[in-house]
């Protein structure tokens, strides 16, 4: 199954990375807010590319992973909401580069065959 000739995972992961980066432009929140924003992204976006992919392991640890990075940059480290963006996109782009080789899109159905 490809999605504008590209596999899903990719395109997910680059939704998601994007959307990422938007936070960094400081659209008026605080670290908290952006560090809580961003893991919400990253943690819906791993789950839909868990959806698309077999095994589902590697998306799931990339997700987790970026959420996690996002809240530990918003709680527990002192960071403006440029960093808690940029650094979520930069995790999300490496882990999708390093998972790739390790999932692959799930077949499609098998259409029936008339008799």
């Amino acid at each position: 199954m490809k999605v504008f000739g590209r596999e899903p995972a990719l395109l997910i992961a680059a939704v998601s990375a994007a959307l990422s980066l938007i936070v960094s432009f400081n659209f008026g929140l605080s670290a908290e807010q952006a560090g809580a924003i961003v893991a919400v992204v990253s943690a819906v976006f791993a789950a839909a590319t868990a959806a698309v992919t077999r095994p589902v392991a590697p998306s799931a640890f990339t997700g987790l992973v970026a959420a996690g990075v996002a809240l530990l940059a918003a709680y527990g480290l002192e960071t403006a909401p440029e960093t808690v963006g940029a650094l979520n996109a930069v995790v999300l782009a490496v882990l999708a580069l390093v998972t790739r080789g390790q999932v692959s899109p799930t077949p499609a159905p098998a259409k029936p065959t008339s008799v």
